[in-house]
C-alpha cells in the first residue's frame, strides 16, 4: 500500500510526448523562469533544523470553525464552491460538478508522522460527494494528489484534466486511461457544453519520490458559459500572472495559493502580499485564498498567511473572500465575510 501511493514514472508514449515538448529537458520539465527549490546558499539541514523549531502555533489551539453544506443539493444558476481547507474545493454550477485537487485521507504526505490535517478539517468522505463530472489535479504532489481518496471517489468521476505526466500515476492507480486528459501549458478541451479548460504556467516542481519534474504542474482556466475561472495551482510570483490576465483580458474569480511559503523557498510558494500582487495581474473580480488552513507544511503561524492577505487586499483595494471550510459560497451573490480564523 505504501509503494503504490508513490505512483509511477512517465513511460512508453507518454514518455515520447513528454520528450518532445518544448518546455522540457531531458525528460524534465522547466518552469519558464529559472527557479530554484530552494537558494544555493540554503543547505537542507538549515531547513530541516528551522522546521524543527517551529512554533506552537503553528497548528491551531482549536477545532477549525466549519459548517458542512450538503454537496448532494447544490443546484444554482451561477458557480458555487465549497472549499475543504488547503487547495481543495467544489465547483457547482447547474448540476455540473467539478473537483479541484481533493485531500482527505487526513495526511498532506505519504506517512502518517507528518502533515496531519488539522481538527475540523476533514469533514467529508467519498460517499458525501455528488458524480463528479469533472476532477482537476494540478500537479502530483501529495498535499493535492490523494492516493487513498481517489480509490474512495473513483466510481464517481467522469473525467479527469491534468498536467502532462500526471497520467501515468493515474493509470497506475488503476484509472481507465479513456478519463484522462493530459495537457501541456497553453494546450485547451472543450470537456463539456461552454465549458472550455485551458492548462496555464505556474512556477513550482513536482515529484512524489525522489526524482522531480517527470509531470508536470499547471494552473487552470475555466471559460464556462460566460463566467471565467482561474484554478491556480502552487507557484512562486511570477511574470506569467500578467500575461495570463492579459491573454485572458479578465477573471470573475481566481483561487490563489496563500500559505505554506518560507524564506528558504520564496521561488516556489508566494508570501500573502504576493498572492494579492497576481490577483491584481490576473484582472481577477474576487480572489478567493487557498492552500492554507489545514496543514502544517511550512514554519508560520497556522493563521498568518490569511492575515497578511487580507491586510494587503485592503491596501490594494482587491475583492476577496475566504469562507470557512465546508461553508457554500456562490459567485456574485452578497457574501457576509467573517474573520472566522483569528484565534491561535
Amino acid at each position: 500500500m505504501i509503494l503504490k501511493r508513490f505512483g509511477k514514472e512517465p513511460s512508453g508514449e507518454r514518455l515520447k510526448r513528454i520528450n518532445n515538448a518544448e518546455n522540457t529537458q531531458n525528460g524534465k520539465f522547466q518552469n519558464i523562469e529559472p527557479t530554484a527549490v530552494q537558494p544555493e546558499d540554503v543547505s537542507m539541514f538549515k531547513i530541516m533544523k528551522q522546521m524543527l523549531n517551529r512554533p506552537k502555533t503553528v497548528r491551531p489551539s482549536a477545532e477549525i470553525p466549519h459548517k458542512k453544506a450538503d454537496l448532494l443539493n447544490i443546484n444554482t444558476k451561477k458557480p458555487a464552491v465549497v472549499w475543504f481547507g488547503h487547495s481543495s474545493y467544489l465547483l457547482s454550477f447547474k448540476g455540473y460538478n467539478i473537483l479541484v485537487d481533493p485531500v482527505f485521507s487526513g495526511f498532506a504526505s505519504p506517512f502518517k508522522f507528518f502533515g496531519k490535517s488539522f481538527p475540523g478539517t476533514d469533514l467529508y468522505q467519498a460517499e458525501d460527494f455528488p458524480k463528479i463530472d469533472l476532477l482537476i489535479l494540478t500537479h502530483d504532489h501529495y498535499d493535492h494528489l490523494d492516493y487513498k481518496f481517489l480509490k474512495q471517489l473513483k466510481s464517481k468521476v467522469l473525467k479527469i484534466v491534468t498536467p502532462l505526466g500526471v497520467g501515468e500515476h493515474l493509470e497506475y492507480w488503476n484509472t481507465q486511461p479513456d478519463i484522462i486528459t493530459e495537457l501541456n501549458w497553453n494546450e485547451s478541451e472543450e470537456v463539456h457544453q461552454n465549458l472550455k479548460v485551458t492548462a496555464l504556467p505556474c512556477r513550482h516542481f513536482s515529484g512524489r519520490n525522489v526524482k522531480r519534474n517527470t509531470s508536470l504542474w499547471a494552473s487552470f482556466a475555466l471559460e464556462w458559459e460566460g463566467f471565467k475561472i482561474y484554478i491556480g495551482s502552487d507557484s512562486g510570483y511570477s511574470s506569467q500572472f500578467k500575461e495570463i490576465g492579459e491573454k485572458f483580458k479578465e477573471f470573475n474569480l481566481a483561487f490563489l495559493e496563500c500559505g505554506q511559503y518560507g524564506k528558504y523557498w520564496p521561488q516556489i510558494h508566494m508570501f500573502p502580499e504576493e498572492t494579492v500582487k497576481a490577483a491584481k495581474d490576473l484582472n481577477t473580480k474576487i480572489l478567493f485564498p487557498v492552500h492554507w488552513g489545514k496543514f502544517v507544511l511550512s514554519v508560520h503561524p497556522w493563521n498568518e498567511p490569511i492575515r497578511r492577505l487580507m491586510a494587503e487586499t485592503r491596501i490594494q483595494k482587491q475583492e476577496v473572500v475566504s469562507p470557512r471550510i465546508g461553508e457554500a459560497y456562490v459567485l456574485g451573490e452578497q457574501f457576509s465575510q467573517e474573520e472566522w480564523w483569528n484565534f491561535e
